[in-house]
């Protein structure tokens, strides 16, 4: 089957291609809702908990730009089913360990499953796919990503209570089954015959190694300190050495070392004529280069708020984890709403415009979010903002990725994807950091101040109060609920939470807003997307892009 098969088989291709990376995005955060059970079952501390989910966050970041390329090389189907491989058996692990240190060794193999599996589709949807076949096979990968996102805590819930912890991680096997056998059957092998043979090993460790500790020091920086320890920082039966020092800061200082060190050396490598990781050169694409700041810009507020939301759901409102997954339905359904319009939008208006008006909606949805939030909303008075946001992230998400590698001859589709999808993770690591350091900050401020105008509470339980609210992100609230006499305390913070929560949804509009300015920068792709072929004769021909 070649790469410009015009038969029908393509798109159910496309479907088990949608399958697998709806399997890794819905395992983000379906473990979320999952970490009590897994607690209570495994006896593990607070702290080896918090593991499970970063680890996975870590190691899928760190190699998405060295998978990109080892697609190019030996075929991005090839690196698909292997990666579909290895989460299956890595899930399987999760489902059986005996303990929480084999559970975070199997998530770590879990995120190498998960960058084998991204960047893989999308440089496949590039190769397969031309003209406007290519921007409806955007879409709907881009419908998956938005979609699944949301309704991974209504799936985890719905698992961890109906049957157990362990079916949060079982439920992959069946899936990866279903995707592994419909890839076989249905989906081309693809890869850059023009490339270089070889890899980069020294490349490989600078980006995995720098790209792993920026993330950490974003994801945790608020946990741990950003300067000085907040919390002890302990991995198994190791802990961090140093009492004075915070190990975010020296993780921040490495990957500021050591990224500008890695595309220096790829400047290097590729100013000698070797294989790089990274071809520079791709920057040179006008789309590409400002359609991963426009992604990077969006992906802080669109990520950030997500993960603020449901957090104020269980703790203000006392939602359980599975009616919280039903209430960010809404998102899901905003998301899906606009995978059939995008397409047509998009030969309309052009992608850029559907990009631009898909911000705006996000901005709308999550400036109409802050002035619903209080304690007395509801996750049905909330619905109409998250579908309106749901829409917005829906039609940004789908058709940026349709721009960035508008430009981008197939053949080296499996770098740019790589590049995209690195991107997009740095940025949603940075949002959930600013807005997750917002949320802490405000709640312990405010808790604070509120607290402070009840008569008859002593200033150390103020302090003592407004800490414990600020460590749990509010999570205290249910247990404050059950001591008689509470009632004043749980008001105040319920305040305070809500100030805050708004606070990060008005920031979070920000963001996006940023991103909206940016996008005007984008160029009108539509002719570009139907000049694929002439784009990769010629770069064939001369082996670089056009200024």
């Amino acid at each position: 089957m070649s790469e410009s098969n015009p038969g029908t088989g393509r798109w159910f291709g496309l479907g088990f291609l949608a399958v697998g990376l709806a399997m890794i995005i819905v395992d983000a955060t379906i473990v979320n809702v999952a970490v009590p059970s897994i607690i209570a079952d495994l006896q593990i501390a607070a702290t080896d908990a918090e593991w499970i989910n970063t680890v996975y966050s870590l190691v899928f970041a760190a190699l998405l730009i060295s998978v990109g390329r080892i697609g190019d090389l030996i075929g991005r189907k090839r690196v698909y089913l292997g990666g579909l491989v290895l989460f299956v058996l890595a899930s399987l692990l999760c489902g059986a360990v005996p303990s929480g240190g084999w559970l975070i060794a199997a998530r770590a193999l879990q995120g190498i499953g998960a960058a084998l599996i991204l960047p893989s589709t999308l440089s496949s949807v590039n190769a397969m796919f031309r003209g406007r076949e290519r921007g409806i096979a955007f879409g709907i990968w881009g419908s998956v990503i938005g979609g699944m996102a949301a309704l991974g805590p209504l799936v985890g819930g719905w698992l961890t209570t109906s049957y157990s912890w362990h079916w949060a991680f079982y439920v992959n096997l069946p899936i990866g089954v279903v995707a592994f056998a419909g890839t076989a059957l249905l989906v081309p092998e693809t890869r850059d015959p023009a490339a270089q043979r070889g890899l980069d090993p020294l490349g490989i460790a600078l980006s995995s190694t720098g790209f792993a500790a920026l993330v950490f020091g974003l994801i945790e920086g608020e946990r741990y300190g950003w300067l000085r320890p907040a919390m002890p920082f302990r991995i198994g039966d190791w802990s961090w050495p140093l009492s004075s020092l915070s190990p975010v800061p020296v993780a921040l200082g490495l990957a500021a070392l050591l990224i500008p060190l890695f595309f220096a050396h790829q400047r290097w490598r590729g100013d000698r004529g070797r294989p790089v990781l990274v071809d520079l050169a791709l920057f040179r694409y006008r789309s590409f280069r400002w359609g991963n700041l426009t992604a990077l810009i969006v992906s802080l507020g669109e990520f950030g708020m997500v993960f603020v939301l449901p957090l104020f759901l269980q703790a203000v409102l006392g939602y359980s984890a599975f009616e919280t997954g039903i209430v960010l339905l809404a998102l899901a359904a905003g998301a899906f709403i606009a995978g059939p319009a995008a397409a047509g939008l998009a030969q309309r208006f052009g992608p850029r415009r559907v990009v631009t008006a898909g911000m705006a909606l996000e901005a709308v949805g999550l400036l109409g979010l802050a002035a619903l939030l209080s304690p007395e909303t509801s996750g049905i008075r909330l619905a109409p903002a998250l579908l309106v946001y749901g829409v917005g992230v829906g039609l940004a998400t789908r058709q940026l990725t349709s721009v960035i590698l508008a430009e981008v001859p197939a053949t080296r589709s499996g770098q740019a994807s790589g590049i995209q999808s690195t991107t997009r993770q740095i940025g949603s690591a940075l949002g959930i950091a600013i807005l997750g350091t917002l949320l802490a900050a405000g709640l312990a401020t405010s808790t604070r101040d509120r607290l402070e105008g009840i008569p008859g509470i002593p200033q150390a339980q103020v302090i003592e109060i407004s800490q414990l609210v600020k460590r749990t992100a509010g999570q205290v609230l249910p247990e404050l609920r059950r001591q008689p006499g509470s009632e004043p305390v749980v008001e105040a913070i319920e305040e305070a939470f809500t100030w805050a929560a708004r606070r990060d949804a008005v920031v979070a509009a920000g963001f996006i807003l940023v991103g909206f300015a940016a996008s005007w920068l984008l160029p009108d792709v539509s002719g570009l997307q139907r000049q694929a072929g002439a784009a990769e004769t010629v770069e064939t021909a001369v082996g670089r892009p056009s200024s």
